[in-house]
């Protein structure tokens, strides 16, 4: 055994050289865009944020509405953004109108977010890979060499740290919405990145943390753009025990602030500032508590590790940015959830700081706790797949039945389609899972990264089986489109529809899935006019019927159905019919 000349008391990585290998890039490049394609590629918009955000991105493309329909205040159903976001919707909305003809509107909106996903995944690599190559970062020197090189140390790291981000649990869905939440974790991710380079790269991280918080204000979080921007750039620059090569500058520090004062001048003048803070009862912290729990999971275990085995260090926590950077984003992500009503969506801005702090909990791991992460992550995602494997069959087959009739009482009327494509991703998926079990198992050499492996393959397994296999009674279950089309059958081939009730998400699926052309409801005074426009057709969520009569004539509907969205029986549509003869209204 080597021997060391640091205490090993103050500084826990004790790396040897051949525990930081290479892990080959094909294999993190394969993973990566398996991860990143399943859950944007083949499926329609879900309920509610997901076909929301979509429906604001169809309108500015196409310029549905108003003639003066306005980019920096889009609408959809005449009501503007909740979230005062306008970056997401930009970047899809100029997807749409640069897509080729016939390529599907949808699946054009979603190609932005997909590059968002892929700078996530790329900002937090290189963000732990500058981490770890500060001063205080670095493995303990042995007395005769052999301990691992800065730049192996710093890759061997940036892996494990990008590995952990891929497990995590909160990731998966939400990550593959196209919506803002997606936006705004890309755009702190590219500002975590640049305040970890800002000593080694100013430049490329001066640029970096403008894009960032300009992205970040934008995407409906210009406080979190300030907080994030002004207290990070701080946090940084308090270590001033490094060379002065390796400090942050002051003026550096100063390029900040003046782009956190601009973003917030500018979400001023467009009204970007929208206070939604909430004050959770005390008690609440019970559900703050559940949701860290499974939504940062396997990572923050390892994050808890991290910060007891580096305790030492937190003493002068100035002085170990690989330490306060992301604790400070982590912080302030904790408490814009605790803070938004336990939003699951203000949550997943943490996850690249809780995953860079459980890659340093990796070189201080002993071999029981390696292997006792790797039985479980091997237990808990084998029986994962051969439960998505299991339903599958059933329902192809009708062999185990019970599966099967859950998901016919789940979803009915869901009819499963064999489809070869998904059958043959999903086998060579799962092949290779297994393919992994074994080499792991294997007597390979140690390192870093080895202990994350298993989980991020693990998650991207089911993640892509789930998105491959299931996708069909997802797609049923989660979207509008069954609703929708059920009420196109009843209509036949109107096109102008009135509206009352419905929510953003409603409406823009009818519009998209249905073609109809929404208009609101015209009030009873109004409707008494003889040069009023009515539509032959009204639609009405049946959580809206107690106050119709308020707004609508009803002595000049009849109500004609009551369409049950078929995965949800309190998600119902009613369906008036003139009494009338009408005039078709142009919109």
């Amino acid at each position: 055994m080597n021997s060391y000349s640091s205490d090993t008391s103050s500084n826990p990585a004790i790396v040897a050289q051949d525990a930081v290998r290479r892990l080959p890039r094909w294999v993190l490049w394969t993973l990566c865009l398996a991860y990143v394609l399943s859950g944007f590629v083949g499926r329609t918009p879900w309920k509610a944020e997901d076909m929301e955000a979509f429906g604001f991105m169809r309108n500015l493309a196409l310029s549905i509405g108003p003639e003066d329909i306005s980019w920096l205040k889009p609408t959809l159903l005449g009501q503007a953004d909740l979230d005062a976001a306008l970056l997401p919707y930009w970047l899809g909305a100029w997807a749409i109108q640069l897509a080729p003809s016939g390529f599907a509107l949808d699946a054009a909106a979603r190609l932005p977010f997909m590059a968002l996903l892929g700078l996530t995944l790329a900002a937090t690599w290189y963000a732990v890979y500058a981490l770890a190559r500060s001063p205080a970062a670095q493995p303990v020197s042995f007395a005769f060499g052999g301990e691992a090189q800065p730049a192996d140390y710093a890759r061997a790291m940036a892996d494990g740290g990008l590995l952990a981000l891929i497990a995590c649990l909160g990731l998966a869905r939400l990550s593959h919405e196209a919506a803002p939440p997606l936006a705004q974790l890309a755009f702190s991710a590219l500002l975590f990145f640049a305040l970890a380079n800002l000593a080694r790269k100013r430049i490329p991280a001066l640029f970096g943390a403008a894009s960032g918080i300009l992205g970040l204000g934008l995407s409906g979080s210009p406080l979190l753009a300030m907080l994030l921007g002004a207290g990070g750039a701080i946090v940084m620059a308090l270590d001033t025990r490094k060379p002065h090569s390796l400090q942050v500058r002051r003026v550096d520090v100063a390029w900040i602030l003046i782009f956190c004062l601009s973003t917030a001048a500018i979400a001023s003048k467009l009204e970007l500032w929208q206070w939604r803070v909430e004050f959770p009862h005390f008690f609440e912290i019970k559900s703050l508590a559940r949701l860290l729990l499974w939504f940062t999971w396997p990572a923050w275990p390892l994050a808890l590790w991290t910060l007891w085995r580096w305790r030492y260090q937190l003493k002068n926590i100035s002085a170990n940015p690989h330490l306060s950077l992301p604790l400070w984003f982590l912080g302030v992500a904790i408490a814009s959830t605790w803070f938004s009503g336990i939003s699951d969506r203000a949550l997943l801005l943490a996850l690249p700081a809780l995953a860079t702090l459980a890659a340093f909990a990796l070189p201080t791991f002993k071999r029981s706790m390696s292997a006792f992460i790797d039985w479980f992550t091997l237990l808990f995602f084998s029986f994962g797949a051969l439960i998505v494997w299991t339903v599958w069959l059933s329902l192809q087959t009708g062999f185990p039945a019970q599966p099967a009739i859950n998901v016919g009482r789940l979803a009915p009327g869901f009819v499963a389609q064999f489809s070869l494509t998904t059958f043959v991703i999903a086998g060579l998926a799962t092949l290779g899972w297994a393919g992994l079990v074994k080499w792991r198992a294997g007597r390979n050499r140690a390192a870093l990264w080895k202990s994350m492996v298993l989980p991020a393959s693990g998650a991207t397994l089911c993640w892509l089986l789930i998105m491959t296999l299931w996708l069909p009674v997802l797609d049923f279950g989660r979207s509008y489109a069954p609703l929708v089309y059920q009420v196109r059958s009843m209509m036949g081939d109107s096109e102008c529809v009135h509206y009352y009730g419905l929510t953003k998400a409603q409406g823009a699926a009818f519009e998209f899935h249905g073609n109809f052309k929404l208009q609101p409801v015209v009030r009873p005074s109004n409707q008494l006019s003889t040069d009023s426009k009515q539509c032959a057709w009204l639609i009405v969520d049946t959580q809206a019927l107690t106050s119709l009569s308020q707004e609508v004539n009803v002595g000049l509907w009849t109500r004609h159905a009551t369409v049950r969205r078929p995965s949800d029986n309190n998600e119902d549509i009613v369906l008036f019919r003139a009494v009338a003869p009408t005039t078709s209204a142009k919109p």
